[in-house]
């Protein structure tokens, strides 16, 4: 029961990257006067809003996919979850630094919770070796 619990949760963290691609492509606001991407630290620099947008939309959908994917490798009990998520959540947690527009304020609206949690998920499959869940 805790695996299906466990790979629901990797499944909707990878769901939830769906909701910023829709905020950077401008389709709909998660919050009001949120601009997330633009003003990235990092692009801003060398593309328009635009193209930082564009990269954005490729990269995130790279992130859902990866998170689906591992939380169905954990349904059906495959050894292949453990890299996959591990990979995902880096790429995943990468991206939203190098996305963040250097601001403290509302972390939440720039990924900052999605951070927390996937470093919470490599602590703990990388360091504790957990869930240990068996065929």
């Amino acid at each position: 029961m805790f695996r299906i619990i466990l790979g629901v949760f990797f499944v909707l963290h990878g769901l939830v990257h769906l909701l910023y691609l829709g905020q950077s492509q401008r389709v709909f606001e998660l919050q009001p006067g949120m601009v997330w991407p633009d003003g990235s630290w990092l692009f801003a620099q060398f593309w328009d809003d635009g193209m930082v947008r564009g990269v954005t939309a490729v990269a995130l959908i790279i992130a859902a996919v990866g998170f689906v994917i591992s939380g169905i490798g954990l349904f059906w009990q495959q050894s292949w979850w453990r890299p996959i998520l591990m990979g995902t959540a880096v790429f995943s947690s990468v991206l939203y630094l190098l996305l963040w527009d250097g601001g403290w304020q509302n972390l939440d609206d720039k990924g900052g919770v999605g951070v927390l949690i996937n470093v919470a998920l490599v602590t703990a499959v990388l360091l504790f070796r957990w869930p240990n869940i068996t065929h």
